[in-house]
């Protein structure tokens, strides 16, 4: 299964378009021009996401690890430049909780400047802001044996329906993002919370768990 490219600032369709090795140089977004392009699945299986980590190598892919039963991966991507490097990437995963009923976890890393964490997380800039590093951090979820504190990002700029928490924070010198969906859910959130680099697993793979319907961003 291939993935398809896409602008990870927006929705709008992409122009022009001619395949000339990892990276198709003459798409262009009909909104933000030529740029880095955002890879996709048009469904989320498991020889997409191998053809995934294989464009994204190099660059961490973030899930929230172990997976609880009955949760699935039900989207992700990868944003490269105009070299083909990679400088992005998002999962997305759904389950269900007894308080909130069906959950929806975005997890975005990203250099600055990406846009990919705005798109996900319905935001008004690039990048998370001021908000980050300011006072106590709401959680610290783990990446490997290292913390990585998360602060809440208003949305009210842009969000009229309060359907989402987002939380931000840094990570190996990249933004890290975390939305959860409905915003109830980010009481989900706990300092003993893992995300694993899924680009390092090795036979753990065959065993994730993919399908669901992909999120509307």
């Amino acid at each position: 299964m291939t993935l398809a490219p896409g602008c990870p600032r927006c929705t709008a369709p992409l122009v022009g378009g001619a395949a000339s090795g990892a990276q198709e140089e003459s798409w262009s977004c009909s909104e933000h021009g030529a740029g880095p392009l955002l890879w996709r699945p048009p469904a989320a299986a498991y020889d997409a996401f191998v053809a995934h980590l294989d464009r994204s190598a190099g660059f961490p892919t973030y899930l929230p690890w172990p997976m609880s039963p009955g949760w699935s991966i039900t989207d992700f991507g990868v944003v490269t430049d105009e070299a083909g490097s990679p400088c992005a990437t998002v999962t997305t995963c759904v389950g269900t909780s007894d308080l909130d009923g069906v959950v929806e976890v975005s997890v975005v890393s990203e250099e600055p400047g990406t846009g990919l964490g705005r798109r996900v997380a319905g935001t008004a800039y690039d990048d998370p802001g001021d908000e980050v590093g300011v006072g106590r951090p709401a959680v610290r979820v783990r990446i490997g044996t290292h913390p990585a504190a998360l602060w809440p990002v208003s949305t009210s700029a842009t969000d009229v329906e309060f359907d989402r928490s987002v939380l931000a924070g840094e990570a190996e010198g990249r933004w890290l993002w975390v939305v959860l969906r409905p915003a109830s859910a980010a009481l989900l959130l706990r300092d003993d919370w893992i995300l694993a680099d899924v680009g390092r697993f090795g036979p753990q793979l065959v065993e994730m768990p993919f399908g669901g319907s992909p999120p509307a961003w």
